[in-house]
């Protein structure tokens, strides 16, 4: 008969693995690094196998680990995923979950949805980072990302569509008033742009011209990296920038921005949850994406 601490003992090799260190598994399991560490030292006592080359900064799975590895984490996703499937849609839903957001979307239209999502499950724990960088899941230790477009490597993830968002390109009433309204794309040439960076939001801009989609890239006289930056410099006359509706609709009610070239910027960009391809999709993480998809559905993510 099997060793009946042998699952827990997996359980902790899985996490740690995942984590890719004890102390990161520690603080997900709720147990201490030292019952960590001691949990995987049986794992290999009784395997008789090495699973990890330890250092004092991190650790990474030997070649036996990594083989099992792949075995005993896709059989504790099949169980994770049969569980699911036996609980009750109505089933409280708890533990840490981790999501990284666009800042200006996150602060300004997710995080009052999220905080309202969770407000009926108060053992569910969040942890919320904002960032416009291209942020990998895996390095970064987050469980759910919201972002605009594609990420340039998705093919480890998971992705659900949630909106789609018309882009907008617009400029302070003082900046058209000294530098003229832009009639043509051709007319970028004479302008200021404020425009992301290579880690944030894209330099380039998305337009149609003549039924074709295309990117062009407009005068990167003000790089920013992150969506809310930009819209900021935009207000205070820097230049033009091209930006989600959500992140420039106050502004232009307001009268602080005004839209030109809307007949180029018709190009939507979509809004989309992601989440790592190989890691099943917990009750929480499946709980806040179909409340967000809810939410989508009814104009709150517009």
């Amino acid at each position: 008969m099997a060793d009946p601490d042998s699952l827990s003992g997996v359980t902790v090799f899985v996490a740690a693995a995942r984590a890719g260190s004890f102390t990161q598994a520690a603080e997900r399991l709720a147990i201490t690094k030292s019952a960590v560490g001691k949990a995987i030292a049986r794992l290999e006592e009784r395997l008789g196998l090495k699973l990890f080359f330890r250092t004092t900064r991190r650790i990474r799975l030997t070649p036996d680990g990594e083989a099992y590895f792949a075995a005993c984490s896709g059989a504790l996703d099949d169980i994770a995923a049969a569980e699911a499937a036996l609980t009750s849609a109505n089933r409280v839903i708890s533990g840490r979950l981790r999501v990284d957001m666009p800042v200006a979307f996150g602060r300004q239209v997710l995080l009052p949805i999220l905080l309202e999502i969770s407000r009926p499950h108060p053992g569910l724990s969040l942890t919320l980072s904002f960032t416009d960088a291209l942020t990998d899941p895996f390095q970064e230790d987050v469980e759910l990302l919201i972002r605009f477009g594609p990420l340039r490597d998705s093919s480890h993830l998971v992705a659900r569509h949630l909106v789609d968002q018309a882009r907008i390109i617009c400029a302070a009433p003082s900046y058209l008033d000294q530098h003229g309204v832009p009639k043509g794309l051709n007319d970028l040439r004479d302008h200021r742009g404020v425009v992301g960076s290579r880690h944030g939001p894209p330099l380039s801009w998305v337009v149609a011209e003549d039924g074709q989609e295309r990117r062009i890239s407009p005068p990167a006289t003000h790089q920013l990296s992150d969506g809310d930056a930009m819209v900021q410099a935009a207000v205070a006359g820097f230049g033009l920038c091209q930006a989600p509706a959500s992140l420039v609709r106050r502004h232009l009610d307001d009268g602080s921005l005004v839209a030109v070239l809307a007949d180029y910027s018709t190009v939507p960009v979509a809004v989309n949850a992601l989440w790592p391809k190989q890691a099943h999709l917990s009750p929480r993480v499946r709980y806040v994406v179909d409340q967000l998809v809810k939410y989508a559905a009814a104009g709150r993510l517009d």
